[in-house]
């Protein structure tokens, strides 16, 4: 069994910066991308930014320039660097985990709540 643990959110100022956590944990025999989404409420989940094994990246147009995504492969782990937050920024953060166990799969974390408010 795959587990995917998120840390890092909680309330911050407009301007403020936050930086979110994912762990891998269980019989991962390979680790292939890795991603962030979030999900406001009355809103679909979208992707925020995403991680190949070998470091290339992909962002929301919302976020270039103030969000950076990184990873590291020996501890199964990514996160996301968010400065300069928004308003609109608030919503909970779901990482995600493209990776080989038995089968190559996705897996979801359970989530974690940002939220951007003076």
């Amino acid at each position: 069994q795959v587990q995917l643990v998120e840390s890092g959110g909680g309330l911050v100022q407009p301007g403020g910066s936050l930086r979110l956590s994912c762990a891998a944990s269980g019989s991962i025999v390979s680790m292939y991308a890795m991603g962030w989404y979030r999900q406001a409420p009355g809103k679909k989940r979208e992707l925020v930014a995403a991680i190949t094994r070998d470091g290339i990246t992909n962002y929301a147009n919302s976020v270039k320039g103030r969000f950076t995504i990184s990873r590291d492969n020996a501890k199964n782990t990514v996160y996301l660097q968010m400065n300069s937050l928004k308003p609109e920024d608030t919503a909970v953060y779901y990482c995600t985990a493209h990776l080989r166990t038995i089968y190559v799969e996705s897996y979801w974390g359970q989530g974690t709540q940002v939220t951007v408010s003076s």
